[in-house]
């Protein structure tokens, strides 16, 4: 009874060994790993403060970066105005024919300069010497008439009472008078046709330089005809038009009434040619325009200069530099400025806390290498001018003071004191 009661007793179960081993291993890596989180949590911020504070751990900051500086003082400069333009002729003239005729002879050069009254074409003048020869002959009938009409009435009017009645001398006057009429038409005929003759040499009516003719010697040409048959071109002097913005004008109007233009006696501007050359010779105001183009917005100023060379020819598109006056402005070497896409100017000061800082502005023209500045700059701002490829908004700057020399090239005071030590 006592055995089958063991038997039917539940057996006591026993733990594997290996199971034991793993929950021991567990228990050491989590004991371990809070000892590291502990080691990590104390230990790396002492290490980061102490890194920090030690001078000789801690990293060396970059000093400021020496840029090139000009200070900005207000001065009295020019107020020039850069405005395009075209060459138009002093005088030219379209030679045309004044009588009908045939091109017997072509008596210039062509490209050559020519005088006033020089000859340039030579027409057939036979039909025009034959009616001055017949022009003459009615003068010489008409003065034969007057002779015998003013003789006639000598004796009409001596012999009056004596065989002439009062209607006989009254008759003879108003023959006299028809016959001295007579000679004045015959002597105007003869004037006229002699006119006619001497227009069969076609002259040149001013001083200038021929073109290619444009007839050949046979040709037939008539008077008042559209074509003409050279073209004759005065040079010296020669004209500019130049189209000022109407903008232009009311900027100059304004600074007037304020007070900061003087506007010259005479306005006197520059050329500078084609192929970038400035020209030598100094032109005045001619004609100031009065009518704005509708199309273009621009006023056409015309200016002369003296032109012996005859370098500049009619039709040139040229650039002119009109000087208006004097203002009182700012410049800013062109150097250290760059156009924005909204026409403004845009530079690089140095701020009061000694970096570097954008500014934009608005110029009113050039003068050598600088841009004239009336606003947006203050007295005293230091402009950079060099170093401008390495700045940027917040850069860290030494300026140094700079000058910039005729050829708009940076002289750096600093590198000569360098050089001395």
């Amino acid at each position: 009874m006592f055995n089958l009661i063991s038997l039917a007793t539940t057996p006591t179960l026993t733990r594997p060994t290996y199971l034991t081993n793993i929950r021991v291993e567990h228990k050491h890596i989590a004991i371990v790993m809070s000892l590291l989180g502990l080691i990590v949590t104390v230990l790396v911020p002492n290490l980061l403060y102490a890194a920090e504070g030690d001078p000789a751990t801690a990293k060396p900051q970059m000093p400021p970066m020496e840029v090139g500086v000009v200070s900005m003082a207000k001065q009295t400069v020019p107020r020039i105005s850069t405005i395009p333009g075209r060459a138009v002729a002093y005088q030219q003239v379209n030679i045309r024919p004044r009588v009908n005729g045939v091109i017997q002879t072509i008596l210039y050069k062509e490209g050559k300069v020519v005088a006033e009254g020089d000859p340039l074409f030579q027409l057939d003048d036979a039909i025009y010497l034959a009616q001055v020869a017949a022009d003459e002959a009615s003068v010489s009938t008409a003065k034969a008439n007057l002779n015998v009409a003013n003789a006639t009435y000598k004796r009409a009017f001596n012999l009056k009472g004596s065989g002439f009645t009062v209607a006989d001398v009254e008759q003879a006057k108003a023959t006299l008078d028809n016959a001295h009429a007579t000679l004045g038409a015959s002597k105007a005929a003869l004037n006229y046709s002699k006119t006619q003759l001497s227009w069969t040499t076609i002259k040149s009516p001013i001083n200038g330089v021929t073109d290619v003719a444009a007839v050949s010697v046979g040709d037939l040409v008539v008077s008042g005809q559209s074509d003409a048959l050279t073209v004759v071109t005065r040079l010296d002097p020669i004209d500019v038009d130049m189209l000022v913005p109407s903008a232009n004008i009311l900027s100059v109007r304004s600074q007037i009434k304020a007070g900061t233009l003087t506007v010259n006696e005479k306005i006197k501007a520059t050329l500078t040619l084609e192929n970038a050359e400035i020209y030598e010779t100094t032109g005045t105001l001619l004609v100031p325009g009065s009518i704005v183009s509708t199309t273009t917005g621009t006023v056409p100023m015309r200016f002369r200069f003296d032109n012996p060379d005859r370098k500049i020819l009619p039709g040139m598109f040229l650039r002119g530099d009109v000087e208006i006056g004097d203002i009182q402005a700012f410049l800013v070497p062109q150097r250290a400025a760059k156009r924005q896409y909204t026409g403004q100017l845009s530079a690089f000061i140095v701020g009061d806390d000694g970096s570097a800082e954008q500014i934009s502005f608005k110029d009113s023209g050039t003068w050598k290498n600088n841009w004239i500045v009336i606003e947006g700059i203050t007295e005293g701002q230091k402009i950079i001018v060099d170093g401008l490829k390495t700045v940027t908004s917040g850069t860290k700057v030494k300026p140094i003071d700079a000058t910039i020399d005729d050829n708009g090239l940076v002289k750096d005071t600093a590198s000569q004191s360098k050089k001395g030590q």
